[in-house]
């Protein structure tokens, strides 16, 4: 059996593999046409004009999916992890995962809605994703400290530390300069007024989107543990 194939590894590995593809994509799709510049553009703006919108829609709504199917899983696994050790808190696994449900949504809003079409949704759900994103990320670094060692070891827990402070280290200085920046545009130019801000919130932007990417990928390891299986019960009428 092949090493994805173990226990329910699949996700994480194609919600790794997917939504890097999505924002690399859609990147390289704006660049060739010219929609972007070639030095750190908005993941946003890379998905603001077509046919690049079309592919980064699709391919962010799939991630969405998928990343609420992996936190499921994860939720599912550390509940069970509870039962039988007592190690994790329910309500703080549940806490978490309710954030990361919100995280999807706004990533959904923002897959859908477009920068240059309806601003003021698209930026709503990027504030949502983010936030949540790391809020997630800081309440699963917890949850995997506590359930120590039944379900990571330390070194992963060690390296979900360092991605999720990561992300909450930079994501401040993603919204804030972008608020001091106030506009949105496609292209700039190294001369225009609060361009060293848009450089800075742009790169806060990348480096915080990987890091829930690389956070992720912390979980193929765990995923290799355990399966998942749905129960259908047929309701009796008389």
């Amino acid at each position: 059996m092949f090493w994805f194939m173990q226990g329910m590894c699949f996700l994480p590995t194609f919600l790794v593999i997917w939504s890097s593809s999505t924002f690399i994509i859609s990147y390289i799709i704006a660049l060739f046409r010219r929609d972007v510049d070639v030095i750190l553009p908005y993941i946003s703006d890379t998905g603001a004009t077509p046919p690049e919108s079309c592919v980064f829609g699709f391919m962010s709504t799939i991630t969405a999916f998928a990343a609420f199917a992996t936190m499921y899983a994860e939720y599912k696994f550390v509940e069970r992890v509870h039962e039988r050790t007592g190690a994790v808190s329910p309500c703080l696994n549940k806490v978490a995962f309710a954030f990361g449900f919100v995280s999807c949504v706004g990533m959904c809003l923002v897959a859908t809605f477009q920068e240059t079409t309806v601003m003021p949704v698209h930026d709503f759900g990027a504030l949502l994703f983010f936030l949540s994103g790391v809020i997630y990320a800081v309440i699963q670094s917890v949850i995997s400290y506590q359930g120590l060692p039944y379900g990571c070891s330390m070194t992963i827990f060690r390296f979900r530390v360092f991605f999720a402070g990561l992300a909450a280290l930079v994501v401040l200085p993603t919204i804030f300069c972008a608020i001091l920046v106030g506009t949105s545009k496609l292209h700039w130019d190294t001369n225009d007024k609060d361009y060293s801000l848009h450089i800075v919130s742009v790169a806060c932007e990348w480096i915080t989107t990987f890091s829930f990417v690389f956070f992720f990928l912390t979980y193929i390891r765990e995923f290799q543990q355990f399966t998942l299986k749905l129960t259908v019960n047929l309701m009796e009428y008389s």
